[in-house]
């Protein structure tokens, strides 16, 4: 019997195993802003609370549960647009406020289906790198979502 093939990453990656899972697992940190929003997809589409609320940015933690039991959705497709494009920018404007490397913006468009029905997320999504502050003073710098915003649809 030969051995199972690896399973892909639902962010994209190829192997989940060696992807998002350790992130998920608590094992390893995501290094970059854009490998926290592809381990936050991959815990959304496993209902992975614990994971997405400890890498929610304590100021902006949500209060409520984040999944409802009644709620049938499918998670279908994750294309990162603009994670390079934004750093490219940055990196042509040496004296742009945004320069701090501990702040990045990723830009995205996930694809889900719920009630029979395909929709697309499409976010401008803001992380910061610091010290949980629930490892103490002396914890490891890490990457937390912060905020997002929904880029306006364009009409022509």
């Amino acid at each position: 019997m030969s051995p199972r093939p690896p399973s892909p990453c639902p962010c994209g990656g190829p192997n989940f195993e060696r992807c998002c899972a350790p992130y998920l697992a608590g094992t390893a940190l995501p290094p970059t802003a854009e490998a926290l929003m592809r381990s936050r997809y991959t815990a959304f589409t496993r209902q992975d609370e614990p994971y997405l609320l400890a890498t929610w940015h304590p100021s902006t933690r949500p209060q409520e549960p984040l999944f409802d039991d009644g709620e049938s959705m499918r998670w279908l497709g994750l294309e990162i647009k603009s994670a390079l494009r934004l750093r490219q920018r940055k990196a042509e404007l040496p004296d742009a406020p945004d320069q701090d490397p501990d702040r990045d913006t990723v830009e995205f468009v996930a694809r889900f289906k719920t009630g029979g029905r395909a929709h697309r997320l499409h976010e401008l999504s803001r992380f910061v790198r610091e010290v949980d502050p629930a490892s103490g003073p002396d914890g490891v710098p890490r990457w937390f979502y912060l905020d997002g915003s929904f880029p306006e649809k364009k009409t022509s």
